[in-house]
């Protein structure tokens, strides 16, 4: 039975049996990732050169040209994944361990669709100069550090002074990742409904850190400023709320002064008046989104509704309240947007080419890329940007980032793009088929139904 045939009731109990599935799996595996070798060792004595004595000689090496740790170590490809568990997914400050799954299934997503290798790093504070400092320590030992579900408005300090002040790439997936993906499906949504995106007006329902990253990424892209009407929990951002905002929120104050050219007042419903595009990360639904305020919309409305685990609004009561393009975070509903379509690729664009910083052209490249490849295989309202199954989109990905860190000056390697396209299709392609064999072979036991 297609997803079309069943009723809501059915698809309500649909969408709950992942979290399910969740209970009874994460104990079965007690975790999701482990280390394994990538060097040979043919007998005892190889001991001698991956430890004492022969290591001495890289060590040594290393000491008397830094840039060589690259050579002899794994670091290019080492990513932290770290976060103080302060804001996890749509369920807030639920601690550093509650916080680990999540981080571990981050680590998993790197290795199987980018081919990194990444370690989940949970921190026990909540102190934003602690972050940052530890992030400082951590550097010898990584390539590049994605922070995540670290709660506003500390995020914007802690990602904004790191990548000023760290030697490695560091970025906020949550901000960034979320921006890049939300970009490639509203690049190709506007293409099906025959819209200008300098000219649409955009409702963003949630001015937390994933929308606010996602406003300054859509006015780079092309959107007018001024077209945007963003709403935190109290109402619209304007300037008359200075006197809330200007001190204690300063992201808030900065969207409040660059957008909502008209004005507007009000709530939600208000800021949805007419509207070519909702794009909501805010508090989980069902009914944070009503179907009355999606009627307010303007004809051919695009709704990107992406809170997790469950959407501000069902898709099948956007739609049935007339929107005509609906997107979720979600992988069992049509036009997911997650950030799982852009980290992998993008880090390994950024590492294959050892990337100083990920700037926002760079997630721009990544955007038009995964937007490109969707439009390549025949693009439709309910298939914006492709899905996570489609691993050949991370190496495209890999290429239009890495190369567009070469062209503004941030690469340490200059490659081209079909050279990077092949380097990440064959890494990618080697963590792909690592796994499958372990899963054949029963060193990754499979479940009983």
């Amino acid at each position: 039975m297609s997803s079309e045939e069943l009723s809501n009731e059915e698809l309500v109990k649909k969408a709950e049996q992942p979290g399910k599935d969740a209970m009874r799996l994460h104990p079965f595996y007690k975790g999701k990732i482990e280390i394994m070798p990538k060097a040979c060792i043919r007998s005892m004595d190889d001991f001698a050169i991956w430890y004492t004595p022969g290591v001495a000689k890289p060590c040594l090496d290393i000491r008397d040209n830094p840039e060589k740790v690259f050579e002899h170590t794994n670091k290019a490809n080492f990513v932290a994944v770290i976060s103080d568990g302060t804001r996890v997914l749509g369920l807030g400050d639920i601690g550093p361990e509650a916080g680990l799954p999540v981080m571990e299934g981050k680590a998993l997503l790197f290795k199987y669709l980018g081919g990194v290798d990444a370690f989940p790093i949970m921190l026990n504070t909540k102190d934003p100069e602690e972050i940052i400092r530890t992030v400082r320590i951590l550097e010898p030992t990584f390539g590049g550090v994605n922070l995540e579900d670290i709660s506003q408005p500390k995020c914007f300090h802690v990602l904004d002074t790191l990548r000023k002040e760290a030697g490695i790439p560091v970025w906020h997936d949550d901000q960034q990742g979320t921006a890049a993906v939300t970009l490639a499906g509203l690049i190709n949504a506007l293409k099906i409904v025959g819209k200008d995106m300098s000219k649409v007006k955009v409702a963003m329902v949630g001015a937390g850190a994933a929308n606010i990253r996602i406003a300054k990424m859509i006015i780079i892209a092309g959107v007018s400023a001024g077209n945007i009407i963003m709403c935190d929990s109290k109402g619209i951002l304007h300037k008359g709320r200075e006197e809330e905002l200007k001190d204690k929120y300063k992201e808030k104050w900065e969207m409040a002064q660059e957008t909502n050219a008209e004005g507007r007042t009000g709530g939600v419903p208000e800021a949805m008046d007419g509207a070519d595009v909702l794009i909501a990360l805010s508090k989980q639904g069902p009914d944070t989104i009503k179907k009355e305020w999606i009627k307010r919309m303007a004809k051919d409305a695009i709704v990107f509704v992406c809170a997790n685990p469950v959407p501000e609004i069902w898709p099948w009561d956007a739609k049935e309240a007339g929107a005509r393009i609906v997107a979720t975070g979600r992988s069992d509903f049509p036009n997911q947007v997650n950030n799982s379509l852009g980290f992998p690729g993008i880090f390994r664009g950024t590492l294959d080419v050892m990337a100083k910083t990920i700037t926002d052209e760079m997630c721009i490249a990544a955007a038009k890329e995964l937007a490109k490849v969707a439009e390549d295989k025949g693009m439709h309202e309910d298939y914006l940007i492709p899905t996570m199954d489609e691993w050949e989109v991370y190496p495209r990905e890999a290429a239009s980032v890495g190369r567009m860190a070469i062209e503004q000056g941030v690469a340490r390697i200059d490659m081209s793009w079909n050279d990077l396209f092949a380097k990440a299709e064959r890494t990618i392609k080697k963590a792909r088929d690592e796994f499958q064999f372990l899963q054949k072979n029963g060193f990754v036991e499979l479940p009983d139904e």
